[in-house]
């Protein structure tokens, strides 16, 4: 990576309080002077940033190095400690890891080649580290710009409503071969130790072990800048975080959501220079190097609206004008789509004498998860599950905010679990509706809740956003009727007039359909679940229309 005009200083250590030493690579200008200081933090060994930076290597996060150095800032990439060249043992994100960010970040502060000021810098591994050492307010941490970065470890990644997501358990096995294996049988470090796989199975609910690793709990004490970035598409990790980050933030705040629609859009973005120049750089001239250009004055979110693909400033989030219009849970059918019921679902209000709906599972034809294969073969994620579809939309409808589910339901087991997408449909010829072929859609959003972890955190719930303890679970009483509020994460996406709004509810997702963010179905999810929709049980989607 060195070139004419950067200077690269790997294997440089620095001894933390209890000894260990943690290895740095320090990429700066090559010449005299101080120079403002992006620190990066992360598992994923700085001897790797030679690789290019292609969505195929997605923990290569750190964004484009040279053209920074190039802007005239230095660049610390370090190893955390058990990781890369560092000592230690690996404990992801516990409180020894945070304490170095702070050491590291004071020692960059007295390096000849430093103005004193640091700000955080990277994606996803990176920007989870930004949130958790600002919040120790490090002197010399001028400002943060978390990246795609949860801030609730429990809620954000590992039990998504409580329900358990495989995505980690992957993402360390990968984590531990990558910086344990060489080519042609050289040595590598050390073994990680940490049992992180099973200390996720372990510690089931929000206990301890995840308030430790999950800033939120600790947002209110940030005292530096921030600027939040998001993505629309990354519901299965990061996107809750970035935008709860900000709200709960007393800090100086921005919040910038993209329309990156999956895992590797958001890293492709974070790799180019234009992005960076557009978006970060003038927060970093700002705070790092005393540059008065007025980002501060312009109006601190920044949203791309999905459906009419375009970038709108806004004063506030959630936006205030934002009309919530309650779409109710119907009988149907909406004739639109081939699922278990084709329910319907509208802004009149049901009648009393409604009736339920219903499904038994598992279901014999669910293959891959709750999906199965299609009269041609190919994958089909709704025919074997609830759908509410709404009628065409007589013109474009703007949804900008959080989105709840309020949902009445009653089950035969003492437990049940529910995975809740926002989708838009698609027009479809009437030839091929007529054949049974599903219309095109396009995912919005995503929502869920294990139904024993209801009990609400009253203290952090707002009426747009539920909040679960998820510390007492409570078992159902089979037949019982409950009310569920499930928090559907916040979107802001155009329908089409002519497209519909469906609901899609399910106790199951599926690798076909989530990739690595989805929940393997448990044996002991067998039963039957009743959902309500009358005038007594109003279910439904409360939508934030503008």
């Amino acid at each position: 990576m060195a070139s004419q005009g950067m200077k690269v200083e790997k294997g440089i250590t620095v001894a933390m309080r209890d000894g260990v030493k943690i290895s740095l690579c320090v990429y700066r200008p090559d010449g005299p002077g101080r120079f403002p200081v992006l620190f990066a933090a992360s598992p994923y060994q700085y001897e790797m940033d030679e690789v290019p930076a292609y969505p195929l290597f997605l923990w290569r996060e750190t964004g484009p190095v040279e053209w920074y150095i190039g802007k005239g800032y230095a660049y610390v990439h370090a190893d955390v400690r058990g990781s890369g060249r560092s000592e230690g043992e690996f404990e992801f994100m516990g409180l020894n890891e945070q304490k170095d960010y702070v050491e590291l970040i004071d020692w960059i502060a007295r390096q000849p080649w430093s103005n004193g000021k640091v700000g955080g810098i990277g994606q996803s591994y990176y920007a989870m580290a930004q949130w958790l050492m600002a919040t120790f307010n490090p002197p010399a941490l001028a400002c943060i710009a978390p990246y795609d970065g949860l801030v609730d470890q429990y809620r954000g990644s590992n039990y998504h409503g409580g329900i358990f997501c495989s995505y980690r358990s992957v993402w360390y096995t990968s984590l531990r071969a990558d910086n344990q294996h060489r080519p042609a049988g050289g040595k590598g470090r050390a073994p990680m130790k940490f049992d992180l796989v099973g200390a996720i199975t372990e510690h089931t609910l929000d206990d301890a072990f995840w308030r430790e690793r999950s800033p939120y709990w600790r947002l209110d004490q940030i005292r530096c800048p921030v600027l939040s970035i998001g993505h629309w598409g990354k519901m299965g990790l990061h996107l809750r975080g970035n935008i709860l980050g900000y709200e709960e933030l007393k800090a100086p705040k921005k919040l910038t959501v993209t329309g990156a629609r999956n895992t590797f859009e958001a890293h492709k973005m974070f790799d180019q220079i234009e992005f960076h120049e557009r978006e970060l750089l003038p927060f970093y001239d700002r705070h790092l190097k005393g540059i008065d250009n007025g980002i501060m004055d312009t109006p601190p979110v920044k949203l791309f609206v999905r459906g009419a693909n375009v970038w709108r400033a806004e004063w506030e989030w959630p936006l205030r004008r934002a009309k919530t219009v309650p779409y109710y849970l119907r009988k149907g059918p909406s004739g639109s789509v081939t699922s278990l019921n084709d329910g319907a679902l509208s802004t009149d209000k049901p009648a009393e004498a409604e009736s339920t709906t219903s499904y038994a599972y598992p279901d014999w034809e669910w293959v891959n998860g709750v999906a199965v294969a299609g009269p041609d073969g190919r994958v089909d994620p709704v025919r074997r599950i609830l759908t509410f579809t709404s009628a065409p939309l007589a013109a474009d409808l703007e949804v900008t905010g959080p989105v709840v589910l309020k949902l009445y339901a009653s089950s035969s087991a003492i437990d049940t679990q529910f995975i809740v997408k926002l989708t838009d449909q698609h027009p479809q010829d009437e030839a091929a509706r007529t054949k049974s072929e599903q219309p095109a859609f396009t995912p919005v959003s995503k929502g869920w809740l294990k139904a024993s972890h209801r009990e609400k955190d009253l203290t952090h719930s707002t009426p747009r956003r539920p909040f679960y303890t998820h510390t007492n679970p409570q078992p159902l009483k089979p037949g019982e009727v409950y009310e569920f509020d499930i928090e559907v994460l916040p979107i802001s996406y155009v329908f089409k007039k002519g497209h519909r709004i469906r609901l899609e509810l399910a106790n199951g997702d599926s690798p076909a359909t989530d990739g690595v963010f989805s929940h393997p179905y448990h044996p002991t999810q067998m039963g039957t679940d009743t959902f309500h929709h009358d005038a007594t049980y109003p279910s439904c989607l409360l939508l934030p229309v503008v």
